[in-house]
C-alpha cells in the first residue's frame, strides 16, 4: 500500500486535496490516512464500494474498526479533507472546492504527536490508480464544523 506520511505538530490545521481514483476492484481508494498510534488510526477515502460505485468511505479504528459509508459518488473524483482540532477531527469531502459536506467527527485520543499522509489502497485488487492533486493547508480551525464552509 502506498503511503506519503508525515509528523503534524500543530494543535489545529486543516489538510487536502483533489482525488481522483481509477479503481475497479472492491475498496480500491485514494485516502486520507490519520494515525496516533497501531491501533489509533482513521481513514478517509474515495473508494470503489461493493457495488463498483465510487463512494466517500471512512474508518476510524480504536482498538476496533468502526466502518462508514457516507455517500454515493456519480464521479470517481472529489475533494477530501480532514480538519483537527486540540482533540478531535472532522472529515469533510466536496464536490467542487467550495462547499464541504461534513462525513465524519471522532477522536483517537490524547497523542502526543500524529502522522498525517496520502494513500493509495487495492487490498482486494491487483492494484489501482490514484491521482492527488491541488493540494492546500493551513493552520487553525475552521468556524464551524457543520456549515459547509
Amino acid at each position: 500500500m502506498p503511503a506519503a506520511l508525515m509528523e503534524a505538530h500543530e494543535p489545529s490545521f486543516i489538510l487536502g486535496a483533489h482525488v481522483s481514483l481509477a479503481g475497479q476492484a472492491t475498496f480500491d481508494a485514494g485516502v486520507i490516512f490519520v494515525r496516533a498510534s497501531e491501533d489509533r488510526w482513521a481513514k478517509f477515502c474515495l473508494e470503489v464500494s461493493p457495488a463498483g460505485t465510487p463512494a466517500i468511505v471512512s474508518v476510524v479504528t480504536r482498538g476496533v474498526s468502526d466502518d462508514c459509508n457516507s455517500a454515493v459518488l456519480a464521479s470517481p473524483s472529489v475533494y477530501l479533507r480532514v480538519a483537527k482540532t486540540p482533540r478531535t477531527f472532522a472529515f469533510h469531502y466536496s464536490l467542487d472546492g467550495s462547499y464541504w459536506h461534513l462525513a465524519r467527527y471522532f477522536s483517537l485520543g490524547e497523542s502526543p504527536s500524529i502522522q498525517i499522509g496520502w494513500v493509495a489502497q487495492s487490498p482486494m485488487g491487483s492494484g489501482c490508480e490514484v491521482a492527488f492533486s491541488r493540494f492546500f493547508h493551513r493552520t487553525g480551525e475552521l468556524a464551524n464544523l457543520r456549515d459547509g464552509q
